[in-house]
């Protein structure tokens, strides 16, 4: 299982929908002019995809190129390319989760040479790796099953492993979880293990 989304399957539609369907902050609000005639003209131009998109806008000058192309305004552009590159949050280092036994994480890292929150993401993604991974790193199961956890929590746009660990700790143990809660109900387990 991946870390990040699978660009490559989600076609432009699908993103116009997500955003739409995004309570968006209001300095990004500006997406949803004209969104629908934007991503038809950027298919119109050959991206297709996620991938094709985050591809071409993350290089400026391929940005000012597809801008001057497609007729999207350039500043919008960057504005698509940051809430894009939220559905790819950078990967927490390992020794972020610092509140772990250090004697563990010190294991995978030296001896699975997995240094980050992906890494760990996807060698712990079933039942059977984190078996066979605590068997090779005698980190034992229960421990893996906690990192596999906080790693998929911090998939999570802004989630940082702090923010996971409380997350755990108010009963939202998985990014699907989270996803399918309740905004209110959210905020007030956070609220109480925050002030715990």
């Amino acid at each position: 299982m991946k870390y990040h989304i699978k660009a490559e399957r989600i076609s432009l539609d699908d993103l116009r929908k997500r955003i739409e369907e995004t309570d968006l902050v209001p300095s990004r609000a500006s997406l949803l002019d004209g969104l629908n005639t934007k991503t038809k003209v950027l298919e119109q131009h050959g991206v297709t995809t996620l991938a094709g998109l985050r591809k071409e806008l993350k290089n400026f000058k391929r940005l000012v190129t597809l801008s001057k192309a497609a007729g999207i305004d350039t500043q919008y552009l960057i504005l698509l390319r940051r809430k894009i590159e939220g559905y790819f949050p950078k990967p927490s280092a390992l020794n972020a989760f610092n509140w772990l036994p250090g004697g563990k994480i010190a294991k995978l890292r030296e001896e699975k040479r997995i240094r980050h929150a992906a890494a760990l993401y996807e060698a712990t993604s079933s039942v059977e790796s984190r078996t066979e991974l605590a068997k090779s790193t005698s980190v034992d199961v229960a421990n893996l099953e906690t990192l596999f956890r906080l790693a998929d929590l911090t998939r999570v746009q802004w989630v940082s492993p702090t923010a996971a660990r409380m997350l755990i700790e108010a009963g939202y143990d998985s990014a699907s979880k989270v996803s399918a809660a309740d905004a209110e109900d959210l905020c007030e387990a956070l609220v109480h293990v925050n002030g715990c």
